[in-house]
């Protein structure tokens, strides 16, 4: 029988590809490149991830697959050898408060045990006993004597700690916080939003909350004087708003028709019930978020943060508490265990050995992939993008499975070019475990170390969504139609030229952090109207000296306290990320530049719209005057139809346009809107070349090498390098001489031509007298900076530190961190 060695895609038309047939090897690392929006993740998250998890998914039983979301049939003639398929996301969810890397990543789990086995408890009366086999034994035994301890100095009996009882979200959690860590109170200073004002003119902030309107009369019923400012009631009156008694009273209110409602039972709350009460009943996740500006959250002052009972604490191994030993970061590990294994006697050896083992299978990958400054006490949803991923990716590999197909969107995300290497051998080592792997990215060193590359192309949007060229790496070296072959080759251009900066002499922001997380006295000099890349691996400080401190410290009136001296000429901050842009598909390229409105404002002044009394209005999908009224404007329709995956179908009225059919006819210059809204920015130009408003937005899309998007194109599909283009439209037509724009890794999804694409636009931003931070891992971009400033010499505690500051050409005369190393090696790989 011949063996199957190629995955076939027949007539692939997902978003923009165009009908393409394409084999991807077996049991290799494959790596899809291209530009943006050229049809990458189409095929791979589109169809290949797609199309595996939902074949997998059929073979379950109905019930099963009505409780799992499953993936939509992709738009594929056929795919044939599909395995099944697992897919890591260039943007996993983020865990909630309650996780932590430890239990996010299992490690934790086995140190309970660890604890619950191995450790060295204490009994009632406070005698401590080593570690022995009767203590990992008593858990199992089969009758009343199950958990019991008798301490060998008093004789008293007691009950062991299990595993469960060490765990934070069950029996070991904190009777004060429940696990959490922290406490959360109400803020007294937001109960009063405004002192100046009377409580008729609502002085009380939480007496806003929903229905609660009425909280003024009610309290004037007790005496309170509502017509004079907050400030100038007496103790007495202020302490009835605050703290007044929840009773009940008979009020008179006025309507809005001069009627008077009388309201016989009329609860009164206090400013502090006000929002204790809300917080009781309401469910909503705006609600929640009204709520949070009266809370402040504290450190738990009974579990001091750790989420653990403090009677846990007294349970020792390796000479530390459960407690400490979260504290440590994850390559500190080894060395405790060392620790607890020196402690055990000798025929606990063998037991210790399986769990030591299973704890390293755990943290091994995540050390590889230089996540070795996470403590196991981290709070999930501290961590980034890139972390989220590589907790997520080391867990993944643990399963060692078999006969699976990996698909991975930009594993290279937040990783250090040395984190690179050790991404690499992760990834061969999923193909040694017998699996298949498609690997969406734009790092050369990744995509060179691949043994098969398909390049989308040629171009983005409609210019893509083609197989350009296919192969080993190498040969891809010599195919003139390869886009990322020159990169592989040292032979591209990837110098930008300078703009020379507005500022007549070097003028500097001058800024002092101290003690902040890892960063102790950290003195930055920070050139104005220039581009600066800030650099260094992942937890090396880069965002709590930047996002943290300088940001907020230009921002607010009162810098963070961490931030001890601020001299600067900048009076506003940018930040410009690569997250989606709008929540739905309502939100186009059209609503979020203000082409939309000028396209209403000119179909309301045809002749034809004032005859119907067509207003603005009537030319916008998200009113009811001109949305389809069958779709309200969606385009499409969804339907339920139970076990299977819900299916989204065209519009059968509208056909997907939007609009009601009214509006369709109306014509602007024989196009109507929808027709306008189909073309995209290149073929929109010559059309509002009349229309200085809209060209204006034009030729700025275009500058910005989106020329391919479509006026009507849905934001939220864009990749992260397109949002982060389209957020800087609004920015490039103005003088910036005391901006400072923010930059937080710009080049995630970026090919390296888009990379250039990038540059040109910070450039101009520089030219208009912007100040540019760029907080980034990107090599090209280091090199095309003006300043740099390195943090190092690792991540975590090995953090906090200036390695180097200056123009890079100058630095990597004298490399003194892995960076500089690393820029120096790409500096002259392309230097001509």
């Amino acid at each position: 029988m011949q063996s199957i060695e190629k995955i076939e895609v027949i007539g692939g038309r997902v978003h923009n590809l165009k009908n393409i047939n394409v084999q991807i090897p077996l049991n290799k690392f494959v790596a899809i490149s291209g530009l943006s929006g050229s049809g990458k993740s189409s095929l791979a998250m589109g169809i290949l991830y797609a199309e595996g998890s939902r074949r997998y998914l059929e073979a379950l039983s109905t019930y099963t697959r009505r409780r799992i979301n499953q993936a939509k049939r992709s738009q594929v003639q056929e795919v044939r050898h599909i395995p099944a398929a697992i897919a890591l996301r260039q943007r996993p969810t983020v865990p909630s408060e309650r996780s932590t890397v430890g239990s996010m990543s299992e490690i934790f789990n086995v140190v309970r045990l660890i604890f619950s086995r191995l450790g060295s408890p204490v009994c009632p009366n406070g005698h401590r006993l080593k570690p022995n086999i009767k203590i990992a034994q008593v858990m199992d035994l089969p009758d009343e004597r199950m958990g019991q301890l008798t301490c060998p100095v008093c004789g008293i009996h007691f009950m062991a700690k299990s595993a469960e009882d060490f765990a934070f979200n069950a029996g070991g959690a904190c009777p004060t916080c429940h696990g959490s860590g922290h406490v959360q109170e109400i803020n007294p200073d937001k109960l009063i939003g405004d002192p100046n004002l009377s409580l008729q003119e609502g002085a009380v902030a939480s007496w806003h909350l929903p229905g609660r309107n009425f909280m003024p009369k009610v309290v004037q019923t007790l005496g309170v004087r509502i017509d004079v400012p907050y400030k100038d009631l007496t103790a007495q009156e202020q302490d009835i708003v605050l703290h007044g008694a929840k009773k009940q009273y008979p009020i008179d209110l006025n309507t809005s028709t001069g009627r008077v409602f009388h309201m016989e039972k009329a609860l009164y709350e206090n400013a502090y019930e006000a929002v204790y009460d809300t917080a009781k009943k309401s469910l909503s996740e705006r609600a929640q978020k009204q709520l949070n500006q009266f809370f402040h959250f504290s450190i738990c002052p009974t579990c001091h943060g750790s989420r653990l009972n403090p009677q846990l604490l007294t349970q020792l191994s390796g000479k530390l508490n459960i407690a400490q030993v979260s504290e440590l970061a994850l390559g500190q590990l080894p060395q405790w265990l060392q620790t607890v294994k020196q402690e055990l006697p000798s025929n606990m050896q063998a037991m210790a050995k399986i769990l030591f083992e299973d704890l390293q299978d755990n943290l091994r990958p995540l050390l590889e992939l230089g996540l070795d400054y996470l403590t196991l006490a981290r709070s999930g949803n501290t961590l980034s993008t890139g972390e989220l991923q590589r907790i997520q990716l080391a867990k993944t590999l643990r399963t060692q499975t078999t006969g699976v197909l990996y698909v991975l969107d930009e594993p290279s995300i937040g990783l250090h070019p040395d984190n690179v290497q050790g991404l690499i051998k992760i990834l061969r080592s999923l193909i040694a475990q017998g699996n298949s792997l498609v690997v969406v990215d734009h790092d050369v060193d990744i995509i060179a170390a691949a043994d098969w590359v398909i390049e989308m192309g040629p171009g983005s949007g409609a210019a893509g969504g083609q197989v350009i060229c296919q192969g080993p790496p190498q040969d891809l070296v010599h195919d003139k139609n390869s886009l990322i072959g020159p990169f592989i080759a040292g032979t591209a251009n990837i110098w930008h030229e300078k703009v020379a900066s507005p500022a007549q002499q070097t003028i500097t922001t001058d800024f002092t952090v101290e003690n902040y997380f890892n960063l102790k006295n950290v003195q930055v000099k920070l050139p104005e109207q220039q581009i600066t890349a800030v650099t260094g691996f992942s937890g090396a400080g880069k965002t709590s000296l930047i996002l943290d401190s300088l940001v907020p410290a230009i921002k607010q009136a009162s810098p963070p306290k961490q931030v001890t001296q601020l001299q600067t000429n900048l009076q506003q901050v940018i930040s410009v990320d690569a997250a989606p842009i709008g929540k739905n598909a309502r939100s186009t390229v059209a609503t979020y530049t203000n082409i939309m409105d000028n396209l209403r404002q000119l179909f309301a002044q045809v002749p034809l719209a004032k005859q119907k009394h067509y207003g603005r209005a009537y030319f916008s999908y998200n009113n009811k005057q001109g949305a389809c009224p069958n779709c309200g404007g969606l385009g499409t329709i969804t339907l339920d139809i139970q076990y299977l995956p819900d299916m989204e179908e065209i519009c059968p009225v509208c056909h997907g346009q939007r609009f009601n059919l009214e509006v369709q006819k109306i014509k602007w210059h024989n196009f109507s809107i929808v027709d306008l809204l189909g073309l995209s920015v290149q073929e929109a130009l010559p059309i509002f070349a009349s229309v200085p408003a809209i060209e204006r937005q034009l030729v700025l899309l275009q500058q910005v090498g989106l020329s391919y998007l479509h006026l009507g194109e849905s934001t939220p599909s864009l990749s992260g390098g397109e949002a982060q283009r389209l957020k800087l439209v609004k920015h490039l037509n103005k003088q910036q001489a005391h901006t400072l724009f923010v930059f937080d890794e710009p080049s995630v999804g970026l090919h390296p031509l888009d990379v250039q694409t990038l540059l040109g636009v910070i450039n101009r931003l520089k030219a208009q007298g912007a100040t540019v931070i760029i907080i980034t891992h990107d090599l090209d971009i280091m090199a095309n900076a003006d300043y740099l400033i390195d943090l190092g010499p690792k991540g975590g505690n090995q953090g906090g530190q200036i390695m180097a500051a200056g123009q890079p050409k100058e630095l990597i005369k004298h490399p003194n961190s892995l960076t500089l190393q690393y820029l120096k090696k790409h500096w002259y790989k392309y230097q001509r």
